[in-house]
């Protein structure tokens, strides 16, 4: 019988890098909220990945940005911190926002900007990392080559790939170089977990992000889901009450909708992925609630694992 081994692998990138596509790509089921809008996972998420005998920790990071709000910079401090005691550093970046195949024919410059300081900050660290270029499908091969000898010079980087991680074109290749370069030591959860967060929590998340699916255009951050009750039944089945709080009444109205047309469609949604990603049948009720700056609850930044004072 060959040695366990694990290694922890902290997924670092600006905001709406595709981090969490990657991350549930590699552990090849859903672990973190994935939307178009940027800024979505606000806390470090654990996705575990098992490849023969190696076990992967994949550790989903808050997006790297120039931080202007409490939120924000408790995002980006919990971004930073995951690279602490991990055995290797992905740095993803969104090649199409660096060639102009991202919000504009110039690209995204913010996108540009947040990997041009993540790299920065990698290299006077001295810190090594592995380059992984996302989105390669939407971007000509020439410019692809540009880009990568251009980031290449920013940082220490061991490794460069070339992926989707949407279609799954290139993880393997990632995945193959992190599974032979884990070092020797236990497993550090069962077999069968493919995420290290208690099932209330991943409710909730499934719920926020059908949430910013629906409002994407009318809603902004300040949004967050709880779960208030979950109740086993006899059946199997499982009955789960959850609270959706906004930070002001007209946005308690977009969430709900004309007669709770939205709350309803984002229920529906949330039901269906639940009772797949917990193989059972679920009741799901939702509420939604008035919370004025919540963004600024000392409490809440505990109960999310973030650092109020960052």
């Amino acid at each position: 019988m060959s040695e366990q081994r694990c290694a922890v692998v902290a997924v670092i990138g600006a905001p709406n890098a595709g981090k969490s596509t990657l991350v549930n790509t590699l552990v090849g089921a859903k672990v973190a909220a994935v939307t178009q809008k940027v800024q979505t996972t606000r806390t470090l998420v654990r996705g575990i990945a098992m490849r023969g005998d190696v076990q992967l920790i994949l550790i989903d990071t808050p997006g790297v940005f120039a931080p202007k709000k409490r939120l924000e910079r408790a995002m980006v401090a919990a971004a930073w911190s995951a690279l602490e005691g991990a055995d290797a550093i992905v740095h993803v970046v969104d090649a199409a926002a660096h060639v102009g195949k991202g919000k504009s024919k110039g690209g995204d410059a913010h996108s540009v900007a947040d990997a041009a300081r993540i790299a920065q900050t990698l290299k006077a660290h001295e810190t090594a990392s592995i380059l992984v270029l996302n989105k390669v499908d939407a971007v000509p091969r020439p410019e692809l080559l540009a880009l990568t000898a251009a980031l290449v010079e920013q940082s220490l980087y061991t490794d460069v790939f070339m992926i989707s991680a949407k279609s799954g074109d290139g993880v393997d290749d990632l995945a193959r170089v992190l599974t032979e370069r884990a070092p020797e030591g236990p497993w550090l959860f069962p077999e069968d977990q493919t995420m290290d967060a208690p099932a209330r929590v991943l409710a909730a998340e499934i719920t926020r992000e059908k949430a910013f699916l629906r409002l994407h255009e009318e809603l902004p951050y300040e949004l967050i889901v709880e779960t208030d009750a979950w109740e086993e039944r006899k059946d199997g089945s499982a009955k789960i009450d959850q609270t959706l709080f906004v930070a002001r009444e007209g946005q308690r109205k977009i969430a709900i909708g004309a007669k709770g047309a939205a709350i309803k469609a984002i229920g529906e949604a949330a039901r269906k992925e639940m009772e797949a990603a917990f193989d059972r049948r679920i009741h799901l009720f939702l509420n939604v609630k008035v919370r004025e700056n919540w963004t600024e609850e000392r409490a809440l930044y505990q109960r999310l694992g973030l650092d109020w004072d960052a």
